[in-house]
């Protein structure tokens, strides 16, 4: 057995929590070592998120080329080369990483490549990529194992070998119809981006809307902009069966909920539904470090896990999984590592899909108001009504917020519409300072920018209902 090597700190996974908490232990002083297998910090900057944004600006690209006259530019006939979509996000990739490498040397936290598993407390054995085997024992040790794509259980499924969005945002040729399973974030955004390329796009989606969490009126606007692009949407479908092999033939079985059965044939499958995260078969048991009943680690609000000495973090830890939620998972430990008491208790998270139009939210929105027992009112104002949408010509959606209905509080905000997260980051710090929604309706806001548009649209609150006299 190797000789055990012993570190003050050790982290698995490079993702954007664990690379963090690496990089600021290390420059504290502390002997600090990082395990990573593969993607060097994690999934945005290599599969996820920057990636997949860079992708889909390409295909706004190609949107712009195809609308042209709109905006009356005149242009020839347009075509998608893949090769070049693929070597541009490839770049911007190599960039990040090198980033990251950097900053690992400049902060002297030692990058090991390999693939951990623990065989004692706070003790794990590194199968290193390059060949060989280390032993490593550390005082505290941080666990950010990310997810990963979930493979539902259907007959012929993995046979098929479908694309995940790892395969997908890898793609050197333009595919000719492309089924996408799951109505979600990650299926709606690449199914608009693979449509406007130029593929035929069938999306399927086992609920009774896309965006399941979304009210039904945001549902229905990205419904009738799919429809608009000539994205085929098959909803209340569930997938029986699939033949074939993905890249090359496909025929996809869907049954609705009066047992009716579709047949959708296409050359392409992408599995959009839902992940799973990475903590089997790392030898968790070993270092007692227990699971809850969904596969995730078990933390407590300042995120420890049931073993001493040890947190999770991310999406590994049930966090929400979000680039921007990891990196405030990192806050909370690196704060409680230094006399804190930080917890993820009653954290604001915002989000934002990148469809076009995007869609972002922070705080309750109908569903979920309705759903709590919690009245409010409700003001909402169509993206035609927001001078810079008009301006830049896409007046697509709408935005809407709630307002508590006995006082001024903001409850949430929801923008389907352009540079809607703009107008949601206002929001969001608005409620963060605990500021009633007046004072964004009484504020002066540049013409014309997205936020301007919270001055027409909360001109519109509802009055609060008058009490009546005892």
């Amino acid at each position: 057995m190797p000789d055990v090597e012993r570190y003050e700190v050790l982290v698995i996974g490079s993702g954007e929590s664990g690379k963090h908490v690496t990089w600021n232990m290390a420059q504290a002083g502390h002997r600090t070592a990082v395990v990573e297998r593969k993607y060097i910090g994690g999934s945005c900057p290599n599969v996820a998120c920057l990636p997949s944004k860079n992708v889909i600006r390409s295909a706004k690209a190609n949107w712009f080329a195809r609308h042209g006259a709109e905006y009356g530019v005149q242009s020839g006939p347009v075509s998608t080369d893949m090769i070049r979509v693929l070597n541009r996000k490839r770049k911007m990739v190599e960039r990040e990483v090198q980033v990251h490498l950097d900053r690992f040397n400049a902060t002297g936290a030692e990058l090991i490549r390999g693939e951990a598993r623990f065989v004692a407390p706070k003790t794990v054995e590194v199968i290193l990529n390059k060949g060989g085997l280390r032993t490593i024992t550390a005082d505290r040790v941080f666990l950010d194992l990310g997810s990963r794509a979930a493979m539902p259980d259907i007959p012929g499924l993995a046979a098929a070998k479908p694309m995940t969005h790892v395969e997908a945002l890898d793609l050197d040729r333009l595919p000719e119809h492309v089924i996408v399973l799951g109505g979600g974030y990650v299926g709606l955004e690449l199914a608009q981006a693979l449509r406007r390329f130029g593929s035929v796009v069938t999306v399927i989606e086992r609920g009774s809307q896309l965006a399941a969490a979304e009210d039904a009126d945001i549902a229905r606007a990205i419904l009738e902009n799919f429809t608009s692009e000539a994205i085929e949407v098959l909803l209340d479908r569930r997938v029986r069966e699939v033949e074939g092999l993905s890249g090359q033939k496909v025929r996809v079985v869907a049954e609705n909920g009066r047992g009716e059965q579709t047949t959708i044939e296409g050359t392409d499958l992408l599995v959009a539904t839902g992940r799973t995260p990475n903590t089997q078969g790392i030898g968790l048991e070993a270092a007692g470090i227990e699971l809850d009943a969904r596969g995730y680690i078990k933390v407590n609000e300042r995120l420890e896990t049931t073993a001493p000495g040890v947190c999770a973090m991310g999406d590994c830890a049930g966090s929400p999984q979000f680039t921007h939620v990891a990196f405030d998972d990192f806050r909370v430990v690196r704060d409680n590592l230094s006399g804190a008491n930080r917890t993820t208790r009653d954290r604001l998270i915002p989000f934002c899909m990148f469809t076009d139009p995007e869609l972002a939210r922070v705080g309750l929105n109908e569903t979920e108001a309705n759903r709590r027992g919690i009245a409010y009112r409700l003001a909402k104002l169509p993206m035609t009504g927001v001078p810079r949408a008009v301006a830049l010509g896409e007046t697509r959606g709408f935005v809407k917020m709630l307002v508590d209905a006995e006082s001024d509080r903001i409850l949430g905000f929801t923008a389907l519409g352009v540079e809607g997260s703009e107008m949601m980051a206002a929001v969001q710090t608005a409620m963060l300072g605990g500021l009633p929604y007046t004072v964004l309706r009484d504020a002066v806001f540049t013409h014309p920018t997205a936020a301007e548009g919270l001055v027409y649209l909360l001109a519109s609150v509802p009055a609060k209902a008058l009490q009546q006299p005892a």
